[in-house]
Formats: C-alpha cells, structure tokens, sequence
C-alpha cells in the first residue's frame, strides 16, 4: 500500500529553521513563517522532513488515491526557497505578474530570496491558495 513521504508530524518547526546554514535564508524563513502565519491563521507544522506546512485538508484524486496536505508551506532549500501556493490556479497566476523574481513549477514558486518579492502579493496568494484548495477539496468543516 502506498504510504505517503510527507506526513504532518511533530518535529520543531523553530529547531528546522535554526539548522538552515545560510544566514540570510534562515532569517527569510522566519519572516516567512510569520507570514504564513497571519495569513491563513493556522500554526506552522513541519510536513516530512523538510517542508513548513499550515492547515491541512484532505483530498481524493479519481483514480482513488487520497491522503492529506498542508493548505500552503514553504521550505528553504539550499539552492531557493520553495512556496507551496497553488500556482495553477489563474488567480494566483494573475498575483504572480506583480510579485517580482520568482520561477514556477507544478505545484510550487521558488525564489531566491524575501527581498526579491513583494510580502503584499504573498500574503495575498497565500490567502488565495487556501481558499483555491477548499473549493477543489471542500472539507467537512471548511477552513
């Protein structure tokens, strides 16, 4: 049966951040904690090994695969700082025309550093990427 790399867990989200080696990623985590934070209102929880997740929801794709997920996250990789923000959805598409030096994959925003983006147009996508999240997987209590 498949079990699933990335499970909310209790690991310490301050002890992950504190062992981040470049200085200036490891103040940008903090920042983006705090941010993550306000923005959607939830608690940071580490998600595997190395993502800083909040909220969670639950889904169930159509081939009948499910298992759970952050709303949204970041986690500060060596070579950028990957923001779990729901990129395919064309509003978030529309925010990331004014948020400044960033590159897009399937499902994340890497950047290099805070001072590249605008916070603003996070905290809006951030908002935006759960709210996107809930409508694909509308959860029995909501967010």
């Amino acid at each position: 049966m498949y079990e699933p790399k990335m499970k909310e867990n209790d690991a310490s989200v301050i002890e992950f951040i504190e062992n981040v080696e470049q200085p200036k990623k490891r103040e940008d985590a903090y920042k983006l904690l705090e941010v993550f934070e306000e923005a959607t209102g939830y608690k940071a929880k580490m998600w595997g090994t190395s993502i800083i997740g909040f909220g969670s929801f639950h889904y169930r794709y159509k081939s009948g695969h499910e298992g759970d997920a952050p709303y949204v996250g970041f986690s500060p990789r060596k070579a950028k700082i990957s923001l779990y923000l729901a990129p395919e959805d064309s509003d978030t598409r529309q925010l990331l025309k004014d948020f400044g030096k960033h590159t897009t994959g399937k499902s994340c925003v890497y950047i290099n550093k805070l001072d590249d983006v605008n916070i603003d147009i996070l905290r809006k996508m951030i908002k935006r990427a759960v709210i996107y999240t809930n409508e694909l997987y509308p959860q029995e209590h909501g967010i």
